[in-house]
């Protein structure tokens, strides 16, 4: 048990993602690797011991893959979104699976739309890689009003992690990404960003927010970390080509707001993903790669955090 509180900066509001047209729901939808089933099961697992099975909520559903992959051990699914262009993403992907996708933020938790979620109705409530965005002392008030009585909550996120020593000049690509990183990526970071880069180990809980949510029980709280190397993310640890490995790249947030800060850039040999790109290339073309036959294969780290109304 603690009595520690996190003090942090005053909460920025998310507007990259929530800015999103569909299309570009659709490409980040495309282009961002899904969750293991392993990552799931811990979720499952961890909730049915005293949780029911009636009612999913995924907050910052984004395009809905991870409700959509839990939605077969509920009776009922829902996905909220601030961004109007991932809601429109989402109800598109959902193949007739009968998720109710609505455009909410995790700190109205879906009081707004029609009919609203009603208070103590869900069972389980999830958030994949959207936490960090979050205002939590908001969140976490209103998750305790939605949730059942011995409801949980699950969030998680992942982490860059290493390039894999298989990849030829390996370490030499590490510190080109490093690099990367330092000058074109952070200057574009959002507090949201730092956030999920530690892995949320300064992400307010129930108990350390400024004003603890008491309802939550401290004893039931999990924290399980992934390791570079650990199956996290679904065919994150396999080789990619460059065209693949761009495309993923431009699915982060502050590659967005470069992009956005930079708009001649785009799509040109300038812009940011571009030139990590060549760089990369280069670094494969003097370990021997072939032209047009690059290849690369890293890791991520994760973390899942996991608890419990008290019943």
């Amino acid at each position: 048990m603690s009595d520690n509180k996190t003090t942090s900066a005053p909460h920025t509001e998310e507007k990259t993602f929530r800015a999103y047209t569909s299309q570009q729901g659709k490409d980040y939808a495309q282009h961002r690797f899904g969750y293991s089933p392993s990552l799931y099961q811990a979720i499952i697992d961890y909730h049915k011991g005293g949780g029911q099975l009636d009612i999913i909520l995924d907050v910052g559903c984004g395009p809905g893959v991870a409700v959509r992959a839990l939605a077969p051990q509920f009776a009922h699914a829902i996905g909220i979104d601030p961004s109007e262009g991932m809601i429109s993403t989402a109800r598109s992907l959902d193949e007739n699976k009968g998720i109710r996708f609505e455009v909410s933020t995790a700190e109205d938790l879906g009081s707004q739309v029609s009919p609203p979620i009603a208070d103590s109705s869900v069972d389980l409530i999830i958030a994949a890689t959207a936490a960090h965005w979050f205002d939590m002392p908001r969140f976490w008030a209103r998750a305790a009003k939605v949730l059942k009585p011995g409801g949980s909550v699950a969030i998680w996120t992942s982490a860059s992690g290493v390039v894999h020593p298989s990849v030829p000049n390996a370490a030499a690509i590490q510190k080109a990404l490093d690099e990367y990183r330092d000058k074109h990526i952070r200057p574009y970071d959002a507090p949201g960003n730092v956030i999920a880069a530690d892995l949320y180990t300064n992400l307010p809980l129930p108990w350390t927010s400024p004003e603890p949510v008491q309802e939550f029980d401290e004893d039931t709280f999990v924290r399980k970390e992934w390791a570079p190397g650990g199956e996290f993310l679904v065919g994150s640890e396999r080789m990619v080509d460059m065209e693949t490995l761009e495309k993923v790249l431009g699915t982060a947030s502050p590659i967005t707001r470069w992009r956005e800060a930079h708009p001649d850039a785009v799509g040109t040999e300038n812009d940011v993903t571009r030139l990590l790109r060549r760089e990369i290339e280069k670094l494969l073309h003097e370990a021997g790669a072939e032209k047009g036959k690059e290849m690369v294969r890293g890791s991520v780290k994760g973390v899942l955090l996991m608890v419990k109304k008290k019943a």
